[in-house]
């Protein structure tokens, strides 16, 4: 259970922190006159004690799909739904991988001359990172990133589980597809050797595509969709929860 937590925690704090928008620093205001400002640490331990929200997270899931549609005909494709349902206080994982590669029709033909692209920059990067490098003519490829935000009840009930981690892999000839979840995170990678890579991801402090491709006449999509499922707490819960935050401000006052 303290693995799925984990799990939970990383894909949960990682999409809604790199699906933020960045927000530009302002210069800060003068203070006026006989005031002391506030300093910067204290402020982060007061935040969130004085406002109650009326809402909870019920249901989180993540569906990466992955697809490759080579120039000989052959298709890969890779998809993850991982969805964590915390109806009953306890996140509960539901974990559906799927993996579809055909055979070759024909051999590929071998990209001319020599071509290279790099990446490895991209492992750097924090927040939500997008890429496309393409070394080739003829070429679609495409990055997708949605976020559903919604109030209502939790989609139906996936098949739990039952595990903190899984993969799935398939190999035809040169080409490989990989779906892949554990407590760090969880990502989708198509491959060809010798012809480039497509790969999503999401983990702690960094949500990711990239498409990486050396060849000609390749289509390439990735697809990351996000959704949150919202409910309001009961009149009963918030009540309770008012009050106990009422206690917790009230601490100290009136003492020596």
């Amino acid at each position: 259970m303290n693995a799925i937590h984990s799990l939970a925690r990383t894909l949960l704090l990682g999409a809604l922190l790199c699906a933020a928008p960045a927000l530009a620093q302002e210069a800060p205001a003068p203070t006026a006159r006989g005031l002391t400002e506030i300093p910067d640490s204290e402020l982060g331990l007061m935040r969130g004690r004085f406002v109650a929200g009326d809402n909870q997270v019920l249901w989180f899931g993540v569906s990466m799909i992955s697809s490759w549609q080579t120039s000989s005909g052959q298709l890969l494709q890779g998809r993850l739904d991982i969805g964590f349902d915390f109806s009953d206080g306890q996140p509960v994982l539901s974990f559906s991988p799927n993996v579809v590669l055909t055979d070759e029709h024909a051999p590929m033909p071998v990209p001319s001359g020599q071509r290279s692209v790099e990446s490895a920059g991209l492992q750097n990067v924090a927040g939500l990172v997008q890429g496309v490098q393409v070394a080739g003519d003829g070429n679609a490829a495409s990055n997708v990133t949605s976020l559903s935000l919604r109030d209502g009840e939790a989609p139906g009930a996936g098949t739990p589980a039952g595990l903190s981690q899984g993969s799935l892999d398939r190999h035809s000839g040169p080409a490989s597809a990989r779906v892949q979840f554990d407590r760090n995170g969880a990502g989708v990678k198509l491959e060809v050797a010798g012809h480039g890579t497509a790969e999503q991801w999401i983990r702690s402090g960094s949500l990711g595509q990239s498409i990486r491709l050396l060849s000609d006449g390749q289509a390439v999509r990735n697809q990351l969709h996000l959704d949150m499922v919202r409910q309001s707490l009961p009149a009963t819960a918030m009540l309770n929860q008012n009050v106990a935050q009422a206690l917790v401000t009230t601490r100290g006052i009136g003492g020596p």
